[in-house]
């Protein structure tokens, strides 16, 4: 009986200890964060196959996937050709998201709030600091808003979005370093980990506004400023303002899709949206395959869930050229 038992035990450890081996492990940025849960989920109902991922941040992800800590890593930050070489890494796109400023202000309900840029960066260079301020109050002249220091609700850890977010303003202003972890100079900064600590923050502060991926402002039902663009035109965060600004993202195999968004052309484009990247490991070829074998099921499969949340899923053309991508790398199943 004890022998029985011990074997019993013994099987079950075994059979646990497969059911590891196969899970894909994953971690890294925040932004595709409610994305890749869904198509986990939708993944693993579909096939049985489990893919875990954590959104610890781009930073993080980085990290782990330089150190071989996970089997894949998401970053919104691309790596440049030079340092894929280095680290031993491929890299291509997953999906295109967008980066909303989200504000805590009594009376004032969602889109209603325009940010002109140099409001913009006036408020994200501690120029600016209480919400009447009158380049604010300019473009908004039938707001009440109060004479209270405006909050910046930033990242605590080092970010894809925030590198997204500082890449756009220092298309505004060359003095605006593009950076992970920027040091704000704002005196009246609230700093929070993952964009979900970015937006409880903002949800739980009066006159504070922060920099947060769409669907955690959908998630949450945060108010988000309509933006002015390049060519001059105030857009609020929507899909169709998304996708026209995602038309102008231009992809390169032969750099390994090394591309950053940021303040796209177009009078109909939302200003700051930022496609988010997949790194894997150059020698981990049985392990890749699992990998993409999942990208690529999100890829014919996912779109709907992604367009729900406010993404925008990758045009046809680009997958193909991914797909391409796993041909000559050698990675594909």
């Amino acid at each position: 009986m004890i022998f029985k038992k011990i074997y019993i035990t013994i099987a079950a450890l075994l059979m646990l200890s497969v059911a590891n081996a196969d899970e894909i492990k994953g971690r890294g940025a925040s932004f595709p964060g409610p994305l890749y849960k869904a198509w986990t989920s939708e993944y693993f109902k579909t096939t049985t196959n489990k893919v875990n991922y954590t959104p610890t941040g781009s930073g993080d992800g980085i990290k782990s996937i330089k150190k071989r800590m996970v089997d894949f890593a998401g970053s919104d930050k691309p790596l440049k050709p030079k340092a894929l070489k280095k680290n031993g890494l491929h890299m291509f796109p997953a999906i295109i998201g967008s980066i909303v400023l989200a504000y805590n202000l009594d009376g004032v309900k969602d889109g209603q709030l325009k940010l002109s840029r140099k409001a913009i960066i006036g408020i994200f260079s501690g120029n600016i600091t209480h919400w009447d301020d009158n380049e604010i109050i300019v473009q908004n002249p039938d707001l009440n808003l109060p004479h209270e220091p405006i909050i910046l609700a930033v990242r605590a850890d080092k970010s894809g979005t925030t590198f997204n977010f500082t890449y756009f303003l220092n298309k505004l202003d060359k003095n605006i370093k593009v950076s992970k972890k920027p040091t704000w100079k704002s005196s009246r900064v609230v700093a929070g980990k993952s964009n979900s600590g970015v937006s409880a923050n903002i949800q739980q502060i009066k006159n504070s506004i922060g920099y947060i991926e769409y669907s955690f402002k959908d998630k949450l039902g945060l108010s988000a400023a309509q933006i002015e663009n390049r060519e001059g035109y105030y857009i609020n965060p929507t899909l169709n303002s998304f996708q026209d600004a995602a038309k102008h993202a231009k992809w390169i195999a032969d750099n390994d899709f090394y591309a950053v968004i940021g303040d796209p052309e177009g009078v109909t484009s939302y200003p700051i949206v930022a496609a988010t990247f997949i790194l894997l490991p150059e020698e981990k070829n049985e392990i890749n395959k699992k990998v993409i074998k999942f990208i690529d099921w999100a890829y014919e499969n996912g779109d709907k869930v992604a367009t729900d949340l406010g993404y925008v899923p990758l045009p046809t053309s680009t997958k193909n050229q991914i797909r391409q991508y796993w041909e000559d790398k050698k990675i594909n199943w």
